[in-house]
């Protein structure tokens, strides 16, 4: 049984609960049972290692307040919201005979013996914690779950988990999973794909050109040269030779010199 050490309390105004935490003191309250609420301080640096351990909200306590000896369970601890620290607890009165409901953390032990493990298998735990019923004189700390002889593909049921004399789950309608030994996933990355155009690579001639003679696609002309090409190549075929022209005045002065001859 954790004992820890408590003194009544008569503040009640926000400013003497405020001196009473800079003192190093934080305030509570024990409330439940027939009896009245009492209000109590307690040392805070008695109560800093406790307050983190995950324990903490499932254990009882054996509160002697100025010598007297009372029992009871952390139900709520506020925080203050800029640093962090806590600036109240609430404990309930634990009444013989009475029942709790409570969330106790899950503890997985001798995952060295655990031949899934050993072939490089992953414990997967489902739930952290495992709201409980249990009778105020029978509460557990922790739920111990064994890995011994687990293989992997195992399931980790609260059927397999041997819990305290009286104490049963919430959960009534299934044999709910608590972990599961299962086997190692491998990441496989993308395979690059190939670009279109290797790099360095030039486009084929004529791409960007387009056909000859006609606008480039940045709206600028063809080059000089080809234009004068092709004004060339237009007045070939629609103008007769030098040749052909000389030609033809020649042979109708012959054909003139032959009709006279004949006459």
């Amino acid at each position: 049984m954790n004992i820890l050490k408590a003194t009544k309390r008569t503040t009640v105004s926000s400013g003497q609960i405020n001196k009473l935490r800079l003192d190093g003191f934080i305030p509570a309250v024990i409330y439940g049972g027939k009896e009245k609420n009492l209000n109590i301080s307690l040392k805070k640096l008695s109560l800093k290692d406790l307050i983190k351990s995950e324990t903490f909200m499932s254990k009882i306590f054996e509160l002697d307040i100025d010598g007297n000896s009372e029992k009871a369970l952390p139900r709520e601890i506020a925080y203050d919201p800029v640093s962090d620290e806590p600036i109240h607890i609430d404990f309930i009165r634990i009444v013989k005979g009475s029942k709790l409901t409570l969330e106790i953390p899950v503890k997985f032990i001798n995952s060295e013996k655990s031949p899934g493990l050993k072939k490089g298998g992953v414990l997967n735990i489902v739930r952290r914690k495992v709201e409980l019923k249990c009778p105020t004189e029978n509460i557990p700390d922790e739920i111990i779950v064994d890995l011994d002889n687990t293989e992997i593909n195992t399931s980790l049921k609260i059927s397999s988990v041997k819990l305290p004399e009286g104490v049963v789950p919430t959960i009534t309608d299934r044999d709910f999973v608590i972990g599961t030994v299962v086997a190692p996933t491998v990441l496989v990355e993308p395979e690059k794909t190939e670009e279109v155009t290797a790099e360095g690579e030039t486009p084929a001639e004529g791409a960007a050109a387009g056909v000859e003679g006609a606008t480039i696609d940045d709206g600028t002309k063809p080059s000089d040269d080809k234009a004068k090409s092709a004004s060339a190549d237009k007045n070939k075929s629609t103008k007769p030779s030098d040749d052909k022209g000389k030609s033809n005045p020649t042979d109708k002065s012959k054909s003139s010199n032959k009709e006279t001859k004949k006459k």
